[in-house]
């Protein structure tokens, strides 16, 4: 079936990931980054992100931070369709904190989209996982936080947002 919505990770994946942040003064896209979400847009796929945010739970930023970051990079690189984020720390037992599949059903469900017409876009293992837990179909770029085991046990695995997006 045709892809109808694309989710990514936002650290490391969609922007720079710099830990913790609650300063939208810090966010920087990826390479490609505007180029690859546009491409979806402009071909009517549904975009969204999905994105761990313990430093919430962890007293290091605060949600209205997060929220302020997230507007960022909508102003970078959106409007996204939909945005889900996961405040809790994690040894917090959350249905929605990557890898567990809240989250990528929540934001399909909110796009009206089967989970099997999604794809999850991350940078790491736990992205992958989320998707496949939820049904969807998940394309892993790594980044040098990656570790190469989540590297090989990807189903699919493409070395940026570009190659990403064409898949």
């Amino acid at each position: 079936s045709p892809v109808r919505a694309v989710l990514f990770d936002r650290d490391g994946t969609l922007v720079h990931d710099v830990p913790y942040n609650g300063d939208p003064g810090r966010v920087r896209p990826v390479d490609g980054a505007r180029e690859a979400v546009a491409a979806l847009r402009a071909r009517g796929i549904r975009t969204g992100v999905v994105t761990n945010q313990s430093g919430i739970a962890r007293g290091l930023l605060t949600v209205a931070d997060a929220r302020a970051v997230n507007r960022r990079v909508d102003d970078l690189l959106g409007p996204f369709d939909v945005w889900e984020l996961c405040p809790h720390a994690p040894d917090a037992g959350c249905g929605c904190r990557k890898p567990r599949p809240g989250m990528v059903l929540r934001a399909a469900g909110r796009l009206g989209a089967d989970p099997a017409d999604c794809v999850v876009i991350g940078d790491i293992g736990a992205d992958i996982e989320a998707a496949h837990r939820a049904g969807a179909h998940g394309i892993l770029v790594p980044t040098p936080a990656t570790r190469p085991q989540e590297t090989a046990e990807a189903p699919w695995a493409v070395p940026d947002l570009t190659a990403a997006v064409r898949a």
